[in-house]
């Protein structure tokens, strides 16, 4: 067997080591056994064979040479299935062709984590589930309902187009080395939604804009937004805080900035 990986700070790894929670993680897509799965940043495999063993169609991108390496010594039947890839750069369209639908699951850097969601976000007619641990409190704001502090930009994004659910948290000591903060697992599965009703490209600008002076309330932070010179209409939406706001009053403030210019 080829020798251990070691963790690299500069790709924020941090192997899993316990087989239990490894196993919990690849099982939050068991209902999914239909569909090809993707595994971010494997490193030795810990979710990899588990997902293997469950019967999933699995490919894995991963970026560090080391750890492609010890895939290919150890896990023969990835032959042809590894990546040597940025995730954050793979055109997942081109990698699972004519719209078919596929999962993500992973272990994901925290490093990185909620720019893999935002890439996951841009193929969300095609990703179906999509699951793993992160930084606790990145996975809690995913999962943020309105209301909560802890919402945010990627909150409202998400939960237009999945529904999210914070699953468990586990502690610092199962990784190699450990990470100063504990993690959280999540999984986010393809909601109903077709269409938003709005234009989709100013709901993320709206969106953004809004948590991006999230103290002020909306009628101060998207001022902007509106016509100059012109009075903003009276809602009640824009008396409140970002964080107040469902995604269906994110899609009436759209309408409402729409119907305003």
């Amino acid at each position: 067997m080829e020798s251990a990986v070691k963790p690299k700070k500069a790709l924020g790894q941090h192997f899993l080591i316990d087989e239990s929670v490894a196993e919990r993680i690849a099982s939050t897509i068991d209902p999914w056994k239909g569909i090809p799965v993707l595994e971010v940043g494997p490193g030795m495999g810990v979710l990899t064979k588990y997902l293997l063993a469950k019967g999933h169609d699995v490919k894995v991108a991963e970026i560090d040479g080391e750890s492609i390496e010890y895939l290919r010594y150890n896990f023969p039947e990835l032959n042809g299935r590894i990546l040597d890839a940025d995730f954050l750069k793979i055109d997942l369209s081109a990698l699972y062709p004519d719209g078919k639908n596929f999962g993500v699951i992973g272990n994901y850097p925290y490093n990185i984590s909620s720019q893999i969601f935002f890439h996951v976000l841009d193929y969300k007619d095609q990703v179906t589930v999509c699951s793993g641990m992160l930084q606790r409190e990145v996975a809690e704001r995913l999962a943020a309902p309105e209301g909560t502090k802890a919402r945010g930009i990627l909150s409202v994004l998400l939960q237009a187009w999945y529904d999210v659910k914070y699953l468990f948290t586990v502690d610092e000591n199962v990784f190699n080395p450990p990470p100063k903060v504990k993690s959280g697992v999540i999984i986010m599965t393809r909601n109903d939604v077709t269409s938003l009703g709005c234009d989709e490209r100013l709901f993320k600008t709206i969106v953004k804009t809004s948590f991006g002076q999230r103290r002020k309330t909306l009628r101060n932070s998207l001022r902007g937004l509106f016509p100059a010179g012109v009075p903003l209409p009276d809602s009640p939406l824009l008396a409140l805080r970002p964080e107040q706001l469902s995604v269906a009053q994110f899609i009436e403030l759209t309408q409402l900035v729409s119907s305003a210019g």
